[in-house]
Protein backbone atom coordinates (compact mmCIF):
# COMPACT_ATOMS: atom_id res chain seq x y z
CA UNK A 1 0.00 0.00 0.00
CA UNK A 2 1.31 3.42 -1.11
CA UNK A 3 2.21 5.58 2.02
CA UNK A 4 0.35 8.66 2.56
CA UNK A 5 1.19 11.19 4.77
CA UNK A 6 -0.93 12.11 7.45
CA UNK A 7 -3.03 15.67 7.00
CA UNK A 8 -1.00 18.43 8.55
CA UNK A 9 -1.74 18.93 12.38
CA UNK A 10 -1.62 22.36 14.15
CA UNK A 11 1.36 21.48 16.93
CA UNK A 12 0.13 21.27 20.86
CA UNK A 13 2.11 24.10 21.90
CA UNK A 14 0.75 26.20 18.62
CA UNK A 15 -3.22 25.11 19.65
CA UNK A 16 -2.41 25.73 23.75
CA UNK A 17 -0.71 29.67 23.03
CA UNK A 18 -3.74 30.54 21.67
CA UNK A 19 -6.05 29.45 23.88
CA UNK A 20 -3.78 30.78 26.38
CA UNK A 21 -6.10 34.68 26.81
CA UNK A 22 -9.26 32.73 27.11
CA UNK A 23 -7.64 30.60 29.90
CA UNK A 24 -5.87 33.43 31.67
CA UNK A 25 -9.82 35.27 31.84
CA UNK A 26 -11.07 32.91 33.46
CA UNK A 27 -8.72 32.52 36.01
CA UNK A 28 -8.94 36.78 36.50
CA UNK A 29 -12.47 36.10 36.07
CA UNK A 30 -12.67 33.29 39.53
CA UNK A 31 -9.81 35.53 41.12
CA UNK A 32 -12.21 38.69 40.86
CA UNK A 33 -14.62 37.35 42.52
CA UNK A 34 -12.82 35.34 45.05
CA UNK A 35 -10.81 38.75 46.45
CA UNK A 36 -12.04 41.09 44.70
CA UNK A 37 -10.63 43.72 42.07
CA UNK A 38 -8.50 45.77 44.76
CA UNK A 39 -7.14 42.69 46.47
CA UNK A 40 -6.49 40.68 43.38
CA UNK A 41 -2.54 40.61 41.66
CA UNK A 42 -1.36 39.54 38.65
CA UNK A 43 0.34 36.76 41.16
CA UNK A 44 -2.92 34.94 41.94
CA UNK A 45 -4.30 35.16 38.61
CA UNK A 46 -1.17 33.28 37.41
CA UNK A 47 -1.74 31.09 40.02
CA UNK A 48 -5.38 30.27 39.36
CA UNK A 49 -3.97 29.58 35.67
CA UNK A 50 -1.07 27.55 36.80
CA UNK A 51 1.28 29.97 35.14
CA UNK A 52 3.94 32.64 35.61
CA UNK A 53 3.59 35.70 36.80
CA UNK A 54 5.25 36.73 33.16
CA UNK A 55 3.09 34.73 30.99
CA UNK A 56 0.41 36.85 32.55
CA UNK A 57 1.95 39.88 31.46
CA UNK A 58 2.97 38.80 28.40
CA UNK A 59 -0.61 38.93 27.37
CA UNK A 60 -2.41 41.58 29.65
CA UNK A 61 0.00 44.51 30.71
CA UNK A 62 -2.12 45.15 33.91
CA UNK A 63 -5.38 44.29 35.81
CA UNK A 64 -7.16 47.04 34.29
CA UNK A 65 -6.23 45.88 30.48
CA UNK A 66 -7.83 42.19 32.21
CA UNK A 67 -11.02 43.33 33.26
CA UNK A 68 -11.72 45.29 30.45
CA UNK A 69 -10.71 42.05 28.05
CA UNK A 70 -13.41 40.52 29.92
CA UNK A 71 -15.72 42.76 29.37
CA UNK A 72 -15.42 42.70 25.86
CA UNK A 73 -15.14 39.12 25.46
CA UNK A 74 -17.72 38.01 27.99
CA UNK A 75 -20.03 41.22 27.57
CA UNK A 76 -20.16 42.90 24.77
CA UNK A 77 -20.75 39.92 22.44
CA UNK A 78 -23.96 39.53 24.23
CA UNK A 79 -24.71 42.77 22.79
CA UNK A 80 -23.46 42.18 19.30
CA UNK A 81 -26.13 39.49 19.27
CA UNK A 82 -28.84 41.75 20.57
CA UNK A 83 -28.11 44.10 18.18
CA UNK A 84 -28.41 41.49 15.08
CA UNK A 85 -31.48 40.63 16.95
CA UNK A 86 -32.80 44.17 16.29
CA UNK A 87 -31.54 44.62 12.83
CA UNK A 88 -33.29 40.95 11.65
CA UNK A 89 -36.47 41.63 13.11
CA UNK A 90 -39.89 42.48 11.31
CA UNK A 91 -43.51 42.59 12.73
CA UNK A 92 -44.54 43.34 16.53
CA UNK A 93 -41.97 44.73 19.08
CA UNK A 94 -43.39 43.80 22.05
CA UNK A 95 -42.63 39.30 21.29
CA UNK A 96 -39.25 40.94 20.52
CA UNK A 97 -38.86 42.62 23.84
CA UNK A 98 -40.01 39.42 25.41
CA UNK A 99 -37.55 36.68 23.15
CA UNK A 100 -34.34 39.37 24.24
CA UNK A 101 -35.35 39.16 28.14
CA UNK A 102 -35.30 35.75 28.27
CA UNK A 103 -32.50 35.16 26.16
CA UNK A 104 -30.97 37.36 28.77
CA UNK A 105 -32.51 35.37 31.19
CA UNK A 106 -30.74 32.47 30.90
CA UNK A 107 -27.29 34.14 30.81
CA UNK A 108 -27.98 35.72 34.50
CA UNK A 109 -28.90 32.15 35.57
CA UNK A 110 -26.40 29.97 34.09
CA UNK A 111 -23.07 32.06 33.43
CA UNK A 112 -20.83 33.39 35.73
CA UNK A 113 -20.55 36.62 33.72
CA UNK A 114 -22.97 38.08 36.44
CA UNK A 115 -20.05 38.77 38.40
CA UNK A 116 -18.41 41.33 35.96
CA UNK A 117 -20.89 44.25 36.92
CA UNK A 118 -20.96 42.85 40.46
CA UNK A 119 -17.37 43.61 40.25
CA UNK A 120 -17.54 46.77 38.88
CA UNK A 121 -20.49 48.38 41.14
CA UNK A 122 -18.67 46.92 43.89
CA UNK A 123 -14.82 48.64 42.92
CA UNK A 124 -16.47 52.09 41.00
CA UNK A 125 -15.56 54.16 43.92
CA UNK A 126 -11.81 53.26 43.87
CA UNK A 127 -11.53 52.69 40.66
CA UNK A 128 -13.54 54.99 38.22
CA UNK A 129 -11.81 54.73 35.42
CA UNK A 130 -12.78 51.13 35.52
CA UNK A 131 -16.76 52.06 35.82
CA UNK A 132 -16.00 54.65 32.92
CA UNK A 133 -15.30 51.78 30.41
CA UNK A 134 -18.44 49.56 31.44
CA UNK A 135 -20.48 52.83 30.94
CA UNK A 136 -18.81 53.12 27.56
CA UNK A 137 -18.87 49.35 26.37
CA UNK A 138 -21.92 48.13 27.72
CA UNK A 139 -24.01 50.38 29.77
CA UNK A 140 -24.99 52.89 27.29
CA UNK A 141 -25.23 50.10 24.14
CA UNK A 142 -27.41 48.28 25.86
CA UNK A 143 -29.42 50.85 27.39
CA UNK A 144 -28.99 52.65 23.36
CA UNK A 145 -30.37 49.31 21.91
CA UNK A 146 -33.42 48.90 24.27
CA UNK A 147 -34.01 52.56 23.93
CA UNK A 148 -34.13 51.83 20.16
CA UNK A 149 -36.19 48.57 20.53
CA UNK A 150 -38.89 50.81 22.72
CA UNK A 151 -38.89 53.71 20.02
CA UNK A 152 -39.79 51.12 17.90
CA UNK A 153 -42.59 49.95 20.00
CA UNK A 154 -43.69 53.52 20.26
CA UNK A 155 -43.73 53.93 16.55
CA UNK A 156 -46.23 50.40 16.13
CA UNK A 157 -48.45 51.74 18.61
CA UNK A 158 -47.35 49.07 20.43
CA UNK A 159 -46.26 50.86 24.07
CA UNK A 160 -46.68 54.66 25.37
CA UNK A 161 -44.93 57.33 24.56
CA UNK A 162 -42.65 57.74 27.30
CA UNK A 163 -38.81 58.88 27.00
CA UNK A 164 -37.28 55.67 25.93
CA UNK A 165 -34.11 55.76 27.94
CA UNK A 166 -35.76 55.92 30.96
CA UNK A 167 -37.26 53.14 30.04
CA UNK A 168 -34.58 51.23 28.79
CA UNK A 169 -33.17 51.86 32.95
CA UNK A 170 -36.12 50.33 34.12
CA UNK A 171 -36.18 47.54 31.44
CA UNK A 172 -32.63 46.67 32.49
CA UNK A 173 -32.65 47.09 36.42
CA UNK A 174 -34.15 44.05 37.46
CA UNK A 175 -31.97 41.76 34.96
CA UNK A 176 -28.95 43.03 37.03
CA UNK A 177 -30.95 42.85 40.41
CA UNK A 178 -31.71 39.15 39.30
CA UNK A 179 -28.16 38.69 38.38
CA UNK A 180 -26.37 40.33 41.67
CA UNK A 181 -29.41 38.91 44.28
CA UNK A 182 -28.09 34.55 42.53
CA UNK A 183 -24.46 35.45 43.23
CA UNK A 184 -24.52 37.93 46.88
CA UNK A 185 -27.76 36.58 48.33
CA UNK A 186 -29.62 33.80 46.58
CA UNK A 187 -27.34 30.87 49.47
CA UNK A 188 -29.02 32.40 52.23
CA UNK A 189 -32.47 31.63 50.57
CA UNK A 190 -34.69 29.29 51.57
CA UNK A 191 -36.12 28.09 48.65
CA UNK A 192 -33.44 27.91 45.23
CA UNK A 193 -33.62 31.55 43.58
CA UNK A 194 -34.86 31.48 40.15
CA UNK A 195 -33.02 34.15 38.11
CA UNK A 196 -34.40 32.96 34.68
CA UNK A 197 -37.92 32.59 35.83
CA UNK A 198 -38.01 36.49 37.93
CA UNK A 199 -36.69 37.49 33.89
CA UNK A 200 -39.24 36.23 32.51
CA UNK A 201 -42.32 36.90 34.95
CA UNK A 202 -40.76 40.44 34.60
CA UNK A 203 -40.49 40.32 30.67
CA UNK A 204 -44.45 39.17 31.12
CA UNK A 205 -45.72 41.79 33.42
CA UNK A 206 -43.46 44.70 31.56
CA UNK A 207 -45.05 43.94 27.67
CA UNK A 208 -48.42 43.61 29.25
CA UNK A 209 -48.28 46.80 31.00
CA UNK A 210 -46.76 48.75 28.55
CA UNK A 211 -49.42 47.43 25.71
CA UNK A 212 -51.93 48.53 28.66
CA UNK A 213 -51.13 51.90 28.69
CA UNK A 214 -50.76 52.15 25.17
CA UNK A 215 -54.06 51.50 24.70
CA UNK A 216 -55.09 53.25 27.11
CA UNK A 217 -54.07 56.31 25.51
CA UNK A 218 -54.89 55.38 22.28
CA UNK A 219 -58.91 55.22 23.58
CA UNK A 220 -58.18 58.49 25.44
CA UNK A 221 -57.31 60.12 22.41
CA UNK A 222 -60.39 58.68 20.44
Amino acid sequence: MRYRPAPFAEPRWRRRKDARPCELLDAALKTFSDKGYAAARMEDIARQAGVTKGTVYLYFPSKQAILEALVETRLVPNLDRVEAMLDGHHGPVAPLLKQILETVAVRVAESDIIAIPKLVIAEAGNFPEIAAFYRRQVIDRGTGLLARLYRAGVASGEFPDIDPDQVAKLIIAPVLIAGIWRVTFARFDAEAFDAAGLIRHHAEILTRGLRALAADAAEARS
